[in-house]
């Protein structure tokens, strides 16, 4: 039992904490409102869900093998951030005006965790450190935990986002939120700069 306790307060402690995928959540549930951003939820849990087994089968020793692969990834994952800044930064403010194309989707919120170097980094670390004699069960069980705490941690930034979404109706303020939001990508992508460099 406290094998699982410390795999659910690793999942936690990872899904919880503030980073792209929950920064993206927290803005669609703000703009979009929480029902709609269940899809941006559920596309990052069960892509980083997906990540997560993959490494576990051995995908870090491809990794490992290739490191220009790990390099690109990560390149990835910054530029992907940095242009989600920018169409926060550029967007116009104006709710349900022809946004309905920038609503959240399950195969972006998926991308989003295959791009984000987080996700990676949560990934490899926990199959270390929870899974690393290879044992099949462990890694389903640990999957099946991860799943459910990303699921709900995820989902509670959406729902924060969409309490929020009440002083979120002027154009203004909807322009002022994206900005902040923008400015957190862009951090988040400066921070991982700062690490990887």
């Amino acid at each position: 039992m406290t094998l699982y306790l410390s795999m659910a307060a690793f999942a936690l402690a990872s899904s919880i904490t503030p980073g792209p995928v929950n920064i993206v959540a927290l803005s669609s549930g703000a703009q979009f409102g929480f029902h709609a951003s269940l899809r941006h939820v559920t596309g990052a849990t069960l892509g980083f869900t997906l990540l997560l087994v993959l490494v576990g089968l051995g995908l870090h020793e491809v990794l490992t093998h290739w490191p220009g692969l790990t390099t690109a990834i990560f390149w990835a994952g910054v530029a992907f951030l940095l242009y989600m800044a920018y169409q926060l930064a550029a967007d116009n403010g104006q709710l349900g005006q022809g946004n309905r194309q920038k609503e959240p989707s399950y195969w972006y919120g998926a991308l989003l965790q295959w791009l984000n170097p987080k996700a990676w980094l949560a990934s490899i670390a926990s199959m270390g450190a929870f899974v690393g004699e290879g044992e099949m069960r462990l890694l389903w069980q640990f999957a099946l935990i991860y799943f459910v705490i990303c699921y709900a941690s995820v989902a509670c930034w959406a729902y924060a986002g969409a309490m929020l979404s009440s002083l979120l109706k002027s154009t203004r303020n909807v322009q002022r939120f994206n900005r902040l939001m923008a400015l957190l990508l862009a951090a988040s992508a400066c921070y991982l700069l700062a690490e990887g460099v």
